[in-house]
């Protein structure tokens, strides 16, 4: 649970709603998100770490769903116009 993991390396300073746990101080922000990312199968980008300002982003950021696709596979299967057409060759 990410509340347990925000109480463990933030410790005491962590306020009543952990969720407003501020990750001002970098080496606490990698701790937490290095232990989740090895929990959970995956990490945060770096182009998406300084949107990480609060616990509370962190867990916004685990609750969106991974997606397996990419975006070529979005538009294969998407309904499109009958004049577009995508063609996929590996």
């Amino acid at each position: 649970c990410l509340e347990s993991h925000v109480r463990e390396v933030f410790g005491p300073a962590v306020p009543e709603d952990w969720q407003q746990a501020p990750l001002q101080e970098n080496r606490l922000k990698h701790r937490l998100l290095a232990r989740l990312a090895a929990e959970l199968g995956h990490a945060v980008p770096n182009s998406q770490l300084h949107r990480m300002r609060r616990a509370g982003d962190v867990l916004g950021f685990y609750r969106t769903p991974v997606k397996d696709g990419t975006k070529i596979d979005e538009l294969a299967a998407a309904e499109l116009p009958p004049n577009l057409k995508i063609i996929w060759q590996q």
